[in-house]
């Protein structure tokens, strides 16, 4: 739990009765449905991030609240501990992204980001958050040229980690750097909301998009330029909206304390976006991020609200990664 969250609010919603909603003209399809994929070990995990490696198929969550990694393998219905908690230093485990070279990307929100190697999980960099400033990293996305982009939710920027960067930073440290502020095109909110939430990028890694899950926004970032502009939303809104995926033009979101899930189609040129299909099912249990696999969504049940840094209560135990399919 971050020693700075507890200051902060995140934004509530009742959970209510699983219902699933068609956008007007969408043709009718059989109704989604939310299943546990697999378990988790710790009775204290509060799962926030997960990643798929495109490799295998093996999925990684983070664990919010002690900074473990869990590894599912491709078809387990139980994960195992992959990074055990406090690993290099790490008190928590929010963003996560495998790459293609075989690397895991893993957020610690108040530190860094820290990346390892799948094979033998040794710690071949860490991105060091900048000193004196006030920040939140949250999400992450990996372009096609490997190239990430890391969003802060108290401060409207987006930095960026280049291969070069990476490269140079190689079995040591590197500070993080700001690439893009988006402090012009998102409206302020109060000094404790969340702004910048979840980010995808599209398939040529030209294109970024970010929520702003106070404000409800959707933004298409230019990731060579750094311009902004606001994505016209149609039948509905991202407020509560945390993690991104993106698969072609379809866009998926994850709204935590609201308990959904929406899908959205995109133009071709990233600047609207129709709503065309939405879930609220409590079984969601404060759904934090997701990931798309040909057999369904994969969807993280944070139980944030039970327990965790969102609320009191016990949460149910084991905590679990959810298959979501019919989205």
């Amino acid at each position: 739990m971050s020693r700075s969250i507890h200051r902060r609010t995140f934004l509530t919603g009742a959970a209510v009765a699983a219902v699933a909603i068609a956008a007007p003209g969408a043709s009718a399809v059989t109704g989604p449905r939310v299943r546990t994929a697999f378990t988790l070990p710790d009775d204290r995990a509060y799962p926030e991030g997960i990643a798929l490696d495109p490799r295998t198929g093996d999925a990684y969550v983070g664990s919010f609240t002690t900074g473990a990694v869990y590894r599912a393998a491709a078809g387990s219905r139980a994960a195992e501990v992959f990074l055990a908690a406090g690993t290099d230093g790490r008190t928590t485990a929010n963003g996560l992204k495998a790459d293609r070279a075989g690397r895991l990307w893993v957020i610690d929100h108040t530190a860094g980001i820290d990346v390892y190697d799948l094979r033998d999980r040794s710690l071949l960099a860490r991105f060091e958050a900048p000193q004196g400033d006030q920040h939140f990293l949250n999400d992450l996305a990996i372009t096609a040229d490997g190239t990430a982009y890391v969003t802060d939710s108290v401060r409207p920027l987006i930095y960026r980690i280049t291969p070069a960067d990476l490269a140079r930073a190689h079995g040591g440290r590197a500070p993080l750097t700001a690439h893009v502020d988006l402090g012009r095109a998102v409206p302020p909110h109060g000094p404790d909301a969340y702004t910048l939430n979840g980010i995808v990028a599209d398939p040529t890694g030209h294109r970024l998009f970010v929520v702003d899950m106070t404000g409800g926004g959707l933004y298409r970032v230019d990731a060579a330029d750094g311009s902004v502009r606001q994505v016209t939303l149609h039948g509905g809104d991202l407020v509560h909206g945390d993690g991104l995926e993106l698969s072609h033009r379809t866009l998926w979101a994850a709204h935590n304390t609201s308990n959904t899930l929406t899908r959205w189609h995109l133009s071709p040129d990233g600047t609207e976006a129709h709503l065309s299909r939405t879930l609220t099912d409590p079984a969601l249990q404060i759904p934090t991020t997701l990931a798309h696999t040909p057999h369904g969504l994969l969807v993280v049940r944070s139980q944030f609200d039970k327990g965790g840094p969102m609320g009191q209560g016990t949460p149910t135990t084991p905590f679990t990664v959810a298959r979501v399919t019919g989205m």
